[in-house]
């Protein structure tokens, strides 16, 4: 595949993988996550919010992935910290599917992504 066509793909995936991030963050801050997952209703929002935020930054990169590096790297760092802390709370938590399918995607997609990105701008810039 071309750099130009693994960049689109990459693009592609990234608006889609957002979706994650946007959608769960406006749930609960819409009220439907918030007092049940995170323990009050107004942390869960303020959460909520910042998931929200998360996500919307990822779709603000799309359209120069290759030169938002500074944006990706920083902000998978920050999902990786949670998914570890998600994942140390197994014990007390249990690995029921809204541990594990969170755990994809923090643990899994967010660093294989942001990986990817690395790689696409090597590839353009050479």
């Amino acid at each position: 595949m071309s750099p130009a066509g693994e960049r689109r793909l990459l693009q592609i995936v990234l608006f889609l993988a957002a979706f994650v991030p946007v959608g769960a963050g406006l749930w609960g801050a819409l009220g439907n996550l918030g007092a049940v997952s995170f323990g009050g209703e107004s942390h869960g929002r303020y959460l909520s919010g910042l998931l929200l935020g998360i996500g919307l930054i990822y779709w603000w990169t799309i359209p120069h992935i290759e030169r938002r590096g500074s944006v990706v790297r920083p902000l998978a760092c920050v999902v990786v910290c949670g998914g570890l802390v998600r994942l140390a709370g197994v014990p007390w938590t249990g690995f029921g599917y809204a541990v594990w399918l969170p755990l994809i995607m923090e643990l899994g997609i967010t660093p294989a992504t942001a990986l990817w990105r690395e790689r696409v701008e090597r590839r353009l810039s050479a």
